[in-house]
């Protein structure tokens, strides 16, 4: 057998180990998603809270404006605070106090499959997430212009977001090992949110604060959101807000591998 073959063979084979390492990693997470409701319900009650305070407060206001759905406007918002910061992150960090995690390193196992067998379970449970929320707008009246179509990209490109996101609390998990510290990760989103199109549409913002929604990505990602509801298919929008969240993406994941190359060294 010639060596090119044999090289072929080997990488298939790692290629196979590797596949099989994510999978075992996730379906061990998603195993773990049941015993950790009580992380996950107020993902849900906060959004739905949100929602329906803001539109009780503002919608008259707002709506004097032609062409302004409230309820299509805020439904994103609802769906972002859902989804931000949904991740294992803790139960990384209890792998880690208990030495777990530290055993795991010192197996064949991939270590890049540890964090992205994870990533794996936090993109199926924020898709998850985004469910109720959706069937919430439909409840109260909010229709997709794009479609059932538009209504499967909305939440594609919700659950793309909330696992961008993660990269940010797995970093803090791998560096810190602390669970406190990860529970105070979704603090990094607060300013983000709140300086954005949050309340109102971006033209009717003005001097410092419009300065910096105009460079906020979660505008970008807002208003991809709301395109899908009241435009239907503007690409325009949807490739910025695309684009943001390949911004953030960069941004979390480096962090979050630099942190796991650290964490196993340490090892």
């Amino acid at each position: 057998m010639s060596s090119s073959v044999m090289e072929k063979q080997e990488i298939r084979a790692k290629q196979s180990r590797f596949h099989r390492d994510v999978i075992s990693v996730a379906e061990r997470a998603m195993r773990s998603i049941p015993r950790d409701l009580e992380g996950i319900i107020p993902a849900l009650v906060f959004p739905v809270f949100f929602f329906f305070v803001t539109i009780g407060a503002l919608q008259t206001v707002i709506e004097q404006a032609p062409g302004i759905d409230y309820k299509a406007f805020q439904l994103p918002v609802a769906i972002i605070f859902a989804v931000t910061g949904i991740s294992r992150a803790v139960t990384l960090v209890t792998d880690i106090q208990t030495g777990y995690f530290d055993r795991l390193t010192l197996t064949p196992v991939n270590h890049l499959a540890l964090l992205l067998g994870l990533m794996v379970a936090d993109f199926a449970l924020v898709v998850a997430l985004t469910l109720p929320v959706v069937v919430l707008g439909f409840i109260v009246g909010v229709e997709f212009e794009s479609g059932f179509a538009g209504m499967l990209v909305f939440i594609l490109i919700s659950g793309i977001w909330g696992l961008a996101y993660t990269g940010f609390p797995y970093a803090i998990a791998l560096k810190t090992g602390s669970p406190a510290a990860v529970n105070s990760s979704f603090l990094l989103f607060m300013p983000f949110v709140f300086m954005t199109t949050i309340y109102l549409p971006q033209d009717q913002m003005t001097g410092w604060f419009a300065t910096i929604v105009n460079y906020n990505p979660v505008t970008y990602l807002l208003a991809a959101l709301r395109s899908l509801i009241t435009d239907g298919w503007d690409w325009t929008a949807l490739a910025k807000g695309l684009g943001a969240i390949g911004g953030v993406a960069v941004v979390s994941m480096g962090m979050a591998f630099m942190a796991l190359s650290g964490r196993a060294r340490r090892s």
